[in-house]
């Protein structure tokens, strides 16, 4: 703005200055307005000192009284709450004010939860303020952890909260202390023990616990409870005092059973029960050692008989005979069987016993005739039936053919000395030689002339300890080289036939032709 004036000298002529100047000294006046205020303040404030719960913080204050001093910084007291001197004592300069912060304490105890604040330490002097009568073996936990009746609370560390207490409190002081606090909270609870009454057996004990289960009480006596144990009420049901908790003692045992030890405990009173209890039936004629309605006594040993019969059948068999029949229709050497023979059969029963795998008795039951022995009917040839072979010695007549295994000897293999008085002299007197064959006077009669292939004519004159049945020794010469003759060759036995009574119809058949 300008303003003029108007004068009988010169023009003045003023210049405001500039809007951002104006808002300075605008801003420096009331900066000085506000510090002269609070030169003022602070001059005619008086100085104190406040404790609280043993932190000192310097003061300065207008009041009068403590307790216009404690509103003015907005401290709010509990009822609990110590503060000396009084709230309504004078306030002189370089005065010290003390409070004593009450501790808040919670206590849950009997169902109820308490909430008080308290200067007590020891528990034994909170329970009494709170009328709470404690048995010594009542479980006491303090922040979770188990304490005894005559302990004194955890102490409580200071904590800093930035409220307008301490804003205002910091504004203050010429250090801006902060405004301690009240203590930590301190959680208090109260397990009761309760009585119980243990009945086990014939025996009743009573005993008190904190414990919240009926398990974790008997866990906590030393009370072991083994599998098959039965616990009324169960292990998990919640504790209520007076409380009778009952044991029914499972009994132990040994059960030997299907090749198993099995060592348990059980609530069966006798050896039947007992097997129902651990599924172990019986089948047939099992049984046990003791018997099923024994009653067992602790460490018993049951043993399982597993039992099984069999019945063994025996056969003893009775050969059937042979009848041979002369058949004077039939040719010579030639055989029928008439009637097949058969065997006859005799079996018996008889019952085995087995007790786990072990046999321990025969019991013999019954015996019977189960086939017949039937007699076999062979007919045999009689008819005698003259026939001509052609040879490189010419024709023959011979009346009997028998397949024969032939072998070569001579008097040298006779099995006597060269100096022998019977050396080279066969059983019929005849010199031993080529010609003369040895055979089984069974089969081919002493004496008989044969004809044998590629040997030639010959005289049945000697026997041997080795030749026999149906086996013709062919001799040699000893001047002759001995050849290896092994193997089967048609025997003719040579006219004239003997008798009837001089002939063998029935041959025997060793050795056997393969």
């Amino acid at each position: 703005m300008t303003i003029q004036a108007k004068a009988a000298g010169p023009t003045l002529k003023s210049i405001s200055p500039p809007p951002l100047n104006r808002q300075l000294w605008r801003g420096v006046a009331v900066a000085a307005v506000f510090f002269g205020l609070w030169g003022v303040s602070l001059l005619f404030s008086r100085p104190a000192t406040l404790i609280i719960n043993d932190r000192a913080y310097p003061i300065r204050t207008h009041q009068r009284t403590v307790g216009a001093m404690l509103q003015k910084f907005g401290v709010s007291l509990a009822p609990e709450d110590v503060v000396e001197p009084s709230l309504d004592s004078p306030l002189d300069a370089g005065q010290t004010i003390t409070i004593q912060l009450a501790r808040p304490v919670t206590v849950e105890a009997d169902g109820h939860t308490r909430q008080l604040l308290t200067h007590r330490q020891n528990l034994r002097d909170i329970f009494a303020d709170l009328a709470l009568d404690l048995d010594t073996r009542d479980e006491i936990l303090v922040n979770g952890q188990v304490v005894s009746l005559g302990a004194a609370l955890p102490p409580s560390p200071a904590t800093s909260r930035p409220d307008a207490i301490n804003r205002l409190m910091a504004a203050a002081t010429p250090r801006g202390a902060a405004l301690t606090a009240r203590p930590e909270r301190a959680k208090i609870i109260v397990h009761r023990a309760v009585p119980i009454t243990l009945s086990e057996g014939e025996t009743d004990q009573t005993f008190r616990t904190t414990k919240l289960t009926v398990g974790e009480a008997l866990l906590e006596q030393d009370i072991p409870v083994y599998l098959g144990d039965k616990v009324t009420p169960p292990l998990a049901t919640p504790l209520r005092p007076n409380m009778t908790i009952a044991i029914d003692r499972a009994t132990p045992v040994v059960i030997f059973a299907d090749g198993r030890n099995l060592k348990t405990r059980t609530q069966g009173r006798t050896v039947g029960e007992i097997l129902a209890l651990e599924n172990i039936p019986l089948v047939g004629q099992d049984f046990t050692r003791p018997a099923l309605d024994h009653e067992v006594l602790p460490n018993d040993i049951i043993e399982l008989v597993r039992v099984h019969e069999t019945l063994e059948i025996d056969a003893e068999y009775i050969p059937f005979e042979t009848q041979w029949i002369a058949d004077d229709g039939m040719e010579l050497d030639q055989q029928e069987i008439r009637q097949a023979g058969n065997i006859g059969v005799i079996k018996s029963r008889t019952r085995v016993r087995y007790e786990n795998g072990q046999e321990v008795a025969r019991e013999f039951e019954d015996e019977w005739l189960d086939q017949t022995a039937n007699t076999r009917v062979i007919a045999y040839g009689t008819e005698v039936v003259i026939r001509t072979l052609d040879t490189p010695d010419g024709p023959i007549e011979y009346w009997r053919k028998i397949p024969m295994l032939a072998t070569a000897y001579s008097a040298a293999t006779s099995g006597k000395a060269l100096d022998h008085p019977n050396y080279g002299i066969t059983r019929t007197g005849m010199e031993a030689g080529y010609g003369i064959v040895a055979v089984d006077p069974k089969v081919v009669a002493l004496h008989s002339n044969v004809y044998v292939p590629g040997y030639g004519l010959a005289v049945a004159g000697d026997t041997g300890g080795l030749i026999l049945g149906k086996h013709i020794d062919l001799g040699f010469d000893d001047d002759q080289p001995l050849p290896a003759i092994y193997g089967w060759r048609d025997v003719y036995v040579l006219t004239p036939a003997p008798g009837p009574g001089r002939i063998r119809y029935v041959l025997p058949q060793w050795p056997q032709r393969p």
